[in-house]
């Protein structure tokens, strides 16, 4: 569960930075997953009512580096400040049954 919680908190840290930051031409991704991707999974991990993974959501992370997004997992400041909640957000791959668990 706590490779799940630090994988939560890396998406979330990526969706905040991406949604930030225009991405260039050409470089339309981190760790793997488009600013698509981040946006499809926002809706599973923040908010009072999370809603399942969709279909793009869990596509988008089948692409991801989940190492990659591992090294996210200490920013809690900028999850906080787009909302992302870092338990919802572990809870992804293995909802979109990517992994039967993942550990940072």
């Amino acid at each position: 569960m706590e490779s799940c919680t630090k994988l939560v908190v890396v998406a979330l840290v990526l969706l905040a930075v991406v949604a930030s930051h225009p991405v260039a031409a050409g470089n339309s991704s981190m760790c793997g997953m488009s600013k698509e991707g981040f946006e499809a999974c926002k809706p599973s991990v923040s908010g009072s009512n999370p809603t399942e993974p969709t279909r793009g959501c869990c596509s988008a992370l089948t692409n991801a580096d989940l190492n990659c997004l591992c090294f996210f997992k200490y920013a809690k400041t900028l999850l906080q400040t787009y909302q992302i909640n870092p338990d919802l957000a572990a809870q992804l791959p293995v909802k979109c049954n990517l992994v039967p668990s993942f550990h940072c």
